[in-house]
């Protein structure tokens, strides 16, 4: 399952295309089916904005697409979570995917009523995301914890944000960990990027936040700007002019992420209260093929969501830790590879 803290619904595999990667309800007694006339099948629920039909046979049905494109579409249903002998969550909602792409399901941890992290009544749960190893035969995997990580003495926090005047703006996901961003460094350099480019306008766009389900890192057009120019001052020789990566990445060069990274440098996220996320010159970049690496930034205006989103490929080696209880988010270095 892909761990998703920028999205409300948890879903499963149910079909048996691929039986190991799938769920046989079949073979479960705390199983159902949500019929039509459950209330969170009905539209606009409040919290829950998932577009849901009633099907052939009278179940609840949702088909949802990602930003990305991707698609996910099955019933809504109810089911246990057992994690050891001794632990399970209450029924709780999730998706019985009967169609979807590549993902063997979500987990969806925002802060919406019916995440899993809700639902479950999880109060904090943290990850560490491994650094990418495109050549390795066995991927490494990462860790994931739900509760107290044994680390998180050496995390520094930051707030999770509330922009009541901007609840129910047209872009502003009020369930997403949204975080107060004051300004990017790049090779030592600071932007001239505006503190409120990075906090929501009267109509919602400009939020930043924290997304695990999202690959790259998205920023609005303001401060995409500004890194553009900066990385083409710095490595402009080299880059490869007209060539986008899957349509997003238009910052790309000749050359590999490590050989482009050392002209960049490091880039820092400076977050409130003085917490600096620093991206070393070695993760700046991806290599995407052909001898051919590309800038792991684009324009949020593109995937149709003028947010500021700092996507998993920029959280790699880190400890990231969403704290609910408290409202903040934690932020730790680590060596995600090994055994954590």
């Amino acid at each position: 399952m892909v761990l998703d803290t920028g999205s409300q619904l948890s879903w499963i595999q149910c079909h048996n295309k691929t039986p190991t990667a799938s769920f046989d309800p079949s073979l479960s007694s705390s199983f159902s089916i949500l019929p039509c006339n459950h209330p969170i099948c009905k539209p606009r629920v409040p919290d829950f904005t998932l577009p849901t039909t009633c099907d052939q046979n009278r179940l609840c049905h949702y088909s949802y697409f990602y930003a990305d494109g991707t698609l996910a579409e099955g019933n809504l249903v109810r089911e246990k979570i057992t994690f050891s002998r001794y632990q399970s969550t209450p029924p709780i909602t999730l998706g019985c995917a009967t169609a979807s792409d590549e993902a063997e399901g979500i987990l969806g941890m925002n802060l919406g009523r019916l995440s899993f992290a809700s639902q479950a009544k999880i109060s904090k749960f943290s990850y560490c995301t491994p650094a990418r190893q495109n050549n390795a035969k066995i991927k490494p995997t990462g860790a994931f914890y739900l509760g107290q990580n044994p680390y998180s003495k050496t995390f520094k926090y930051v707030d999770i944000l509330t922009f009541p005047n901007s609840q129910h703006s047209p872009n502003f996901d009020p369930f997403a960990y949204t975080v107060g961003l004051e300004g990017i460094r790049i090779g030592g350099k600071r932007l001239n990027i505006s503190r409120s480019v990075f906090r929501p306008d009267a109509g919602g766009s400009g939020q930043t936040l924290i997304d695990s389900g999202t690959e790259y890192t998205y920023l609005v057009d303001e401060a995409y700007k500004k890194i553009h120019e900066e990385i083409l001052r710095l490595a402009g020789s080299r880059f490869k002019k007209g060539y986008a990566y899957r349509g997003s990445l238009d910052l790309c060069f000749n050359g590999n992420s490590m050989e482009i990274g050392r002209l960049i440098g490091n880039m820092v996220f400076e977050f409130e209260k003085g917490v600096e996320v620093v991206i070393g010159k070695e993760r700046m970049l991806d290599d995407v093929g052909r001898g051919i690496s590309c800038l792991g930034i684009g324009r949020s205006e593109g995937l149709g969501v003028p947010s500021n989103i700092i996507g998993n490929f920029h959280q790699q080696n880190q400890w990231v830790e969403f704290d609910i209880v408290n409202r903040r988010v934690g932020f730790g270095v680590a060596d995600c590879s090994r055994s954590v």
